[in-house]
């Protein structure tokens, strides 16, 4: 992993937590955090662990996490801040993103669907830019209420700001906690605008009239929605599947993954 950035710095109470992996800036008073901040290379994206599903409290924050019964009956998600997916490079770091700091109560149709779209997206660039910095999070205006006894805040939107260091550009998302509709590209906003939301500064590491101008403005050219093969590993030893080189009916490439010497799937062999 790349020597870190500069975490994200937010102008609320809370405790910062390093794990392995990633780190997070847990708001006690909304019971999650404020901020996840990690690196994503192309390499992690490529993936090879299954899905650990091992919710628990995270022993680290000191005043106690928001616990698994707080979401049982509410409704709402719980939802990853920091990706299962995005962790699926290592048993470790799979396991670190089931911890119950790293979720937010999210509307099922917000986590299934417009930003689970976004976070395939964001592998996609990953895997294409060869390495991103993400940071993500809840924004805690116009609220939806709490959940559980431990009062857990149910976030009115949530943000994603996105950094590709080599190629110094930057690309943000805001979306309401609700149901979303259209391409993530609707959801685009200026990094300033998350942090007039959040009082969170994102990019205080780069040189002031740097940050300014990276920040200002929506900047999708630089981000294109363009589809990329990722190379996944299947299974736990690293072993490399690959699209099978078949061919539908239809004339497309058949989607099927294999470790065939061929390259090709059972029913293409």
């Amino acid at each position: 992993m790349a020597q870190p950035l500069p975490q994200p710095i937010a102008e609320v109470g809370c405790q910062i937590v390093a794990h392995e992996y990633y780190s997070l800036c847990y708001h006690e008073d909304h019971e999650q955090a404020a901020w996840v901040f990690y690196e994503l290379t192309q390499a992690e994206v490529k993936g090879g662990w299954n899905r650990s599903n091992d919710f628990r409290e995270d022993q680290n924050i000191l005043t106690g996490s928001a616990a698994l019964a707080d979401y049982r009956g509410s409704g709402f998600d719980r939802g990853h801040l920091a990706p299962a997916a995005d962790m699926a490079f290592h048993q470790t770091a799979m396991s670190e993103s089931f911890y119950m700091s790293n979720m937010s109560p999210q509307h099922p149709s917000l986590n299934r669907g417009t930003w689970k779209k976004l976070e395939g997206q964001v592998r996609k660039w990953a895997y294409a830019r060869n390495a991103l910095w993400v940071a993500s999070g809840p924004v805690f205006k116009k609220n939806l209420g709490t959940i559980g006894t431990n009062a857990v805040t149910v976030p009115g939107m949530y943000y994603k700001v996105l950094l590709d260091t080599a190629a110094h550009t930057t690309i943000a998302f805001l979306m309401p906690n609700q149901k979303c509709k259209g391409s993530v590209y609707d959801y685009v906003v200026p990094v300033d605008s998350v942090e007039a939301v959040t009082n969170i500064d994102f990019n205080s590491h780069l040189p002031d009239e740097e940050e300014v101008e990276m920040e200002r403005s929506k900047n999708t050219d630089d981000w294109p929605l363009t589809e990329v093969y990722i190379e996944k590993f299947s299974g736990k030893n690293g072993t490399t599947a690959k699209r099978c080189k078949g061919t539908t009916n239809a004339g497309n490439q058949c989607k099927r993954r294999t470790k065939n010497a061929s390259g090709r799937c059972w029913q293409h062999e």
